[in-house]
């Protein structure tokens, strides 16, 4: 019996060496913690906690005083860490705060490293409910402009953008903006929209960080072709004799509309004025009857047209000068009338068919847009294509093809000359 005991103690005497504690483990390295609290926080004074204030009181009797603190938080299987590195002696505080960045528990626990990165020790610490007081993301864009928005008429997007959980843990997201005609950079606050092309737009925001948390807006807006200019034509002169003034202007139907960026082509019996404005002095007319057109066009060439005659009665002083050329008042019956002969017939005749032979072997004129068209540099490619010279284009709903300076300033393509204009705004 003696011997068995013997043997029993021979085979059971040596332990299984227990693990070390993190106590232990920091003394092996001449640290020694003395004190670990933690501090629940409500930094917004909403009645909820929304962060943990960790601090540790350690004394150290190394030679080299090096430590890396980490705080780590688990929630939603995704970690966060913050870190510090300090440089002391003998003994120092350490604290660090946890911030909250979502709803929910958050398993907290404290590691401590050695200067060249060796792992030391870790302490568990309490799971803690926290409600996030760091604003999440958060993305709106917002028009601002006129319920209908015409072509070059003010329209801005505003972008209002947040993230304070993703930056704060070193997890800044990638913003991305769709829909947009043109290029927009992350920092513009505000997208200038005015010199848009005529489209329905769909402009969407989305943003996610590295936490995994995300936000999106999307604006919906039409900008519609600006309508041809709508006036009428207000006269003075009518049925005066030419001793009086005489004008005419146009009035825009629209009293809320202005006349800028509008063109202004007058013309005189089918012969273009030289009066590129909304009001014609045509005191200069002589005696006569005068059709007068003004062809009104906006900067996307859309264009109206307005006339009427206007008859100009000769003065007393015109009449004394010309009055075998002005017009006068028919007698009816007791109108003089002179009798013309044959060889006045004849003669006649013989006009007329002097004319016909002229006008049948008159050399061809040759037609002054032809000679234009086969003179001028086209803006085109090898192959037909419009030549871009490497700017963004785009094509609005009305297939208006469209490119963009680097200054903002808008292009349009006309297919007929296969040329790029200027669009004024």
């Amino acid at each position: 019996m003696l011997a068995v005991l013997s043997l029993s103690f021979v085979v059971l005497s040596p332990s299984v060496q227990a693990a070390q504690t993190p106590e232990e483990l920091m003394l092996e390295q001449g640290f020694t913690l003395i004190a670990l609290r933690n501090d629940a926080i409500d930094s917004n004074q909403d009645g909820d906690v929304d962060a943990i204030r960790v601090v540790v009181i350690v004394n150290s009797t190394s030679t080299s005083n090096a430590l890396i603190v980490k705080l780590r938080g688990l929630h939603k299987e995704r970690e966060v860490i913050l870190t510090k590195e300090i440089q002391f002696e003998n003994q120092t505080n350490i604290s660090l705060v946890y911030d909250a960045w979502s709803s929910g528990e958050h398993e907290l626990r404290l590691d401590f490293v050695d200067q060249n990165g060796a792992f030391i020790a870790s302490y568990p610490l309490p799971t803690f409910t926290l409600q996030p007081a760091l604003r999440t993301p958060h993305v709106v864009l917002a028009l601002d402009g006129a319920s209908k928005i015409n072509t070059g008429e003010s329209c801005f997007i505003t972008r209002e953008f947040v993230d304070e959980t993703g930056p704060h843990y070193g997890e800044d997201g990638v913003r991305t903006l769709t829909g947009a005609p043109f290029r927009v950079y992350d920092d513009d606050s505000v997208i200038d929209c005015s010199a848009w092309p005529a489209g329905t737009y769909s402009i969407k925001e989305t943003y996610r960080n590295g936490l995994g948390q995300t936000a999106a807006s999307t604006l919906n807006f039409t900008i519609a072709n600006r309508p041809a200019p709508s006036f009428t034509l207000n006269q003075r002169g009518h049925l005066n004799t030419t001793s009086m003034p005489c004008e005419v202007k146009a009035v825009l139907s629209d009293v809320t509309s202005t006349m800028n960026n509008l063109t202004f082509t007058w013309r005189v019996k089918g012969d273009i004025i030289d009066a590129n404005s909304a009001v014609y002095d045509c005191a200069g007319l002589g005696p006569g009857a005068y059709l007068i057109t003004l062809e009104m066009s906006n900067e996307k060439q859309s264009t109206s047209i307005a006339g009427f005659t206007m008859v100009r009665l000769p003065s007393q002083s015109d009449a004394q000068d010309a009055n075998v050329t002005l017009p006068s008042t028919s007698l009816g019956q007791d109108t003089p009338t002179k009798s013309v002969g044959w060889m006045s017939m004849g003669l006649l005749g013989l006009a007329v068919m002097l004319f016909v032979f002229l006008s049948v072997v008159r050399p061809t004129k040759i037609d002054e847009d032809q000679l234009f068209e086969t003179t001028r540099q086209r803006d085109v490619n090898e192959d037909g294509s419009p030549r871009t010279d490497g700017l963004p284009t785009t094509v609005d709903d009305q297939g208006m093809l469209w490119r963009q300076h680097p200054d903002g300033q808008l292009d349009w393509w006309d297919h007929e000359w296969e040329i790029w204009h200027r669009w004024d705004q």
